[in-house]
């Protein structure tokens, strides 16, 4: 037989062969010159960027450390000495302040700042309180039935008012109330704010024809009236921010006496930290942000960025930074970030806290979460031409801008989490072929994040394998947005206001708002569940099965849990769950 036969005799066995002879050379050549390259970039891609993380943990780790052990030394950088009145001077030696309180439809809040606001300790001649209210009408402009009840029945506190009218005669008695009586939201914040200036307080109500720019748009439009010319600083407090009555009397010498500081801001503190679950993560993030983060930048480079509230501007650095600029959603680092390129020097107050409230709702944290990862991704895009052209900084601060600030932590500590843990590492798991000490990543990152939790949140240490499964989760939604933000997306500009529960619940047992039935409940259903996550979910469970019969490092024991973790986001049961329509009972 010659060469030509046996070829002849080979392809024809190749075409009578079964579908597994024919599949497999090909899968084989698929993943030995495509896949398993791919991958193994990927892996080494990811190891680089564990190492930058890493050093940049120590850095940061490092710069807390000296912070805390030279505190007397930095404070030596600032004049500091309280302020005292003078009987003869009288309120005169005190500069005049503004207070903002940006409002949208925070029925729930908006009395907690505002009184809070007016008890400040501060000449009352020298204090003018600013309410900046975008609010709709909740009841007649674009509220569902559902919510209108439901917003009717916390406004008047009908807890035990028996409805037994149509739902269509309750929408029609709602808004005729509505309509006769002055029932929006707007008449009850201008009449706390009336009640306010009944007790001599120098308050100010704001209402604004649509939300053109958001809260930067709200802020900036208060610095135009007139009344503001006289003031020197502003104080920034969201809607659920409580500040105590000394906070002006603790902060305002920072600035009044040293005139290169633009902005100091205060620690927050979480009222509703124990909540449930999802409000204890936040917290042990949010702590490592203001303990670790902000303290370091504070005390070494003098720049951090705003954190939209619970902090004081003086309004001469608002101005030379250009104001408030709506073209992200982070108008706060916008502004924290123009004002270092000018030079302006920045100081974190951790002594000093603030109250105020977490999302509670699985939901409303993704939002903001999106919000917070979009904008700084887009404003890394729209700024760093102009921090690298920058003059008036030295090349330090510029690579501490760029680097640090922005690429190491907005960037690649985004999405590593979920890149790395949830999509590489589990592919490696599968492939033989690219080995790698799995087990050596999982427990570093364990190590540094019980570190973390014992500084910053020491009663929460336990709590720190549940925290890193958790954050694997939001680094999904985090690298969506911040592919959203570099890539300036569809959404890049959506700005939705954190829900806040306040007092909504408050005294009242969860029995007494049913679970919606019929078409409705499946409605709410449909609304909860996370078809990506559960996706996920599925392919962690699948790599986690495949290493238990051919797997040879007992990766499964993570992948499980993890796995686990995103199966219960995908059935939105992290958080407070909220029924979409509360029985009036």
């Amino acid at each position: 037989m010659g060469p030509a036969s046996a070829a002849e005799m080979a392809a024809v066995k190749w075409l009578l062969g079964s579908p597994a002879d024919v599949i497999a050379p090909v899968w084989n050549a698929v993943k030995s010159y495509a896949i398993v390259p791919v991958l193994r970039f990927s892996l080494y891609l990811c190891l680089l960027w564990s190492f930058l993380l890493f050093v940049e943990w120590v850095h940061m780790m490092f710069l807390a450390a000296l912070a805390k052990l030279m505190r007397r030394r930095h404070a030596e950088r600032y004049k500091w000495e309280p302020l005292r009145d003078d009987l003869e001077g009288g309120s005169l030696d005190f500069p005049m302040v503004l207070v903002q309180i940006p409002i949208y439809n925070e029925i729930e809040v908006y009395k907690i700042s505002i009184g809070a606001a007016c008890r400040l300790s501060w000449p009352v001649d020298r204090l003018v309180v600013q309410v900046l209210d975008d609010s709709t009408d909740l009841v007649i402009k674009g509220l569902s039935m559902d919510e209108s009840l439901f917003m009717f029945q916390k406004s008047f506190n009908f807890s035990n008012l028996q409805l037994r009218f149509s739902r269509d005669v309750i929408g029609c008695a709602l808004c005729q109330i509505s309509s006769m009586l002055g029932l929006s939201l707007q008449d009850k914040i201008e009449k706390e704010c009336m009640r306010w200036a009944s007790e001599g307080i120098n308050i100010r109500y704001q209402l604004r024809e649509g939300r053109k720019g958001y809260k930067a748009g709200a802020l900036k439009e208060g610095l135009k009236r007139d009344y503001v010319k006289e003031c020197e600083y502003v104080a920034i407090f969201d809607a659920d921010f409580q500040p105590e009555a000394d906070f002006l009397r603790r902060a305002m010498p920072v600035l009044i006496q040293n005139p290169e500081v633009a902005l100091v801001q205060a620690r927050w503190r979480f009222v509703n930290a124990n909540e449930c679950f999802l409000t204890r993560m936040q917290e042990i993030s949010l702590d490592f942000q203001f303990v670790i983060e902000q303290e370091g930048g504070s005390s070494i480079h003098s720049f951090f960025s705003f954190n939209g509230s619970g902090g004081v501007w003086r309004l001469g650095a608002i101005d030379d930074a250009g104001g408030w600029n709506d073209r992200t959603t982070v108008e706060d680092m916008d502004l924290a970030l123009r004002a270092g390129l000018m030079g302006w020097k920045f100081v974190f107050l951790g002594d000093i806290e603030v109250r105020s409230e977490l999302p509670s709702t699985f939901k409303a944290y993704r939002s903001q979460q999106h919000r917070w990862s979009c904008g700084p991704a887009n404003l890394f895009r729209k700024m760093v031409i102009g921090i690298v052209k920058n003059k008036d900084i030295s090349l330090s601060r510029k690579f501490y801008m760029i680097y640090n600030f922005f690429f190491i932590r907005k960037v690649v500590g985004t999405m590593f989490a979920f890149v790395f843990y949830c999509v590489v590492l589990p592919l490696v798991s599968l492939m033989p072929e690219v080995d790698y000490p799995k087990w050596g990543a999982i427990v570093a990152t364990l190590i540094i994040a019980t570190v973390n939790t014992s500084i910053s949140t020491p009663r929460s240490f336990y709590m720190a394998i549940p925290w890193v499964l958790f954050e694997n989760i939001m680094s999904f939604h985090r690298t969506k947005a911040l592919m959203i933000g570099l890539f300036e997306a569809k959404r890049a500009n959506e700005w939705i206001v954190t829900e806040k529960l306040g007092d909504a619940f408050e005294g009242k047992s969860r029995a007494e708002f049913s679970a919606p039935k019929g078409p409705r409940q499946l409605k709410h259903l449909r609304e909860r569940i996370l078809l990506q996550e559960l996706g996920i979910a599925s392919f962690l469970f699948a790599c986690g099965c495949h290493g238990i019969f051919y797997g040879h490092d007992r990766y499964y024991l993570y992948l499980f849990p993890q796995a686990i973790f995103f199966t219960i986001a995908g059935f939105g049961y992290f958080g407070t769950i909220v029924p979409s329509c509360p029985e009036l009972s």
